[in-house]
């Protein structure tokens, strides 16, 4: 065990972001979170992420925007000497970035760049970066390995993600700061994002409305359970605590290393809701990729990464959480569900 330190976490009242925080606490680090509160989902939803954590003596918050280099300014400046940042804080999704692409480059590219010069200004000189399954692309090869070259993003979210990890690249090269890149594969659990596939259809078959299914049924997505996700943030943090030699730039993948196409995922959470799907065929969608999958060879022996929590028992456990969530709306409306019959039946 490592002594516990001082970290400054961007994108703290985000789905990862709230989970990271919670686990650093409970392990007696202190942490300090930085957000925008990003319109993008209810700032409702942001605050009861963190309404938790919020009551641990070892977090606080700075309400804050990458792309103000004054808010970061304030935000370093009253937090004071700090051992680490976890930068997790960007405009995510495929579609709104094809939609969007000028702000998804200032956020996420020009944000990225504000805080490397904060933490350079302040002395901090261990980073661990948020990037994303997207940045592997035209000719990746399946499993997807960090040494590809992924020079071929197929959508501006994947080009912000991968231009991020090229900018932490020279971050480090000319300024000796230690970097980690860790590309998450689908994440997936309680306090998801509700504009997420999981989220989106679990809302909508419970309450018996259409989704809306694009392609055939075909792609395929390595989902990461949310607690998996956070051991390997955990595992990569402390990496920087135990290493003490010449600053390195590593990139891993953290995935479940297992895919599941979009009809089975479909499925899977219809028999956990007990409730059958009513689909809308829509025409394959420009930007999306028709599979992730992560090797994870490198994460397991660099970082101890192992995923304990396959699919299946995944989509249990979280559709296990909505239903709990949303049992007073379920109840206004009428909705009877076999959720919890079905839970009792599925061994965790």
């Amino acid at each position: 065990m490592f002594p516990a330190m001082k970290i400054l976490l961007t994108g703290a009242a985000g789905f990862i972001g709230s989970h990271l925080a919670e686990r650093l606490c409970a392990r007696g680090d202190q942490v300090v979170g930085f957000d925008n509160f990003d319109p993008f989902y209810a700032r409702e939803l942001k605050e009861r992420n963190i309404e938790v954590v919020r009551k641990k003596n070892g977090f606080s918050l700075i309400e804050g925007d990458l792309t103000s280099v004054g808010d970061l300014q304030r935000a370093f400046t009253a937090v004071g000497s700090v051992d680490l940042v976890v930068h997790l804080a960007a405009l995510a999704g495929v579609r709104p970035s094809i939609a969007n692409p000028v702000r998804y480059s200032e956020v996420n590219v020009t944000g990225t760049l504000n805080l490397f010069e904060q933490c350079r200004k302040s002395g901090v000189k261990k980073i661990v970066l948020a990037s994303s399954s997207s940045v592997y692309g035209l000719h990746s090869e399946v499993p997807f390995k960090e040494s590809d070259k992924c020079g071929y993003p197929v959508s501006p979210y994947a080009a912000t993600k991968r231009a991020g990890e090229l900018a932490a690249f020279a971050e480090h090269h000319l300024h000796g700061t230690d970097l980690t890149c860790l590309r998450f594969f689908t994440v997936y659990g309680p306090r998801q994002r509700p504009d997420l596939a999981i989220a989106t259809f679990t809302r909508a078959i419970a309450f018996g409305k259409p989704i809306e299914l694009y392609g055939d049924g075909s792609t395929s997505r390595d989902y990461t359970w949310i607690d998996d996700i956070i051991d390997g943030v955990v595992a990569a943090i402390d990496q920087h605590a135990r290493h003490q030699s010449a600053p390195r730039y590593r990139i891993y993948n953290l995935g479940g290393s297992e895919t599941t196409t979009l009809k089975a995922m479909v499925d899977r959470i219809s028999d956990a809701l007990g409730q059958k799907p009513v689909i809308s065929w829509k025409p394959e969608q420009i930007g999306d990729m028709k599979h992730t999958f992560a090797d994870l060879t490198l994460s397991r022996a660099e970082l101890g990464y192992a995923p304990k929590v396959d699919f299946a028992h995944g989509i249990s456990r979280y559709v296990r959480w909505w239903v709990d969530e949303n049992k007073d709306k379920l109840k206004q409306r009428g909705v009877r569900l076999k959720t919890m019959a079905y839970a009792a039946k599925t061994d965790d």
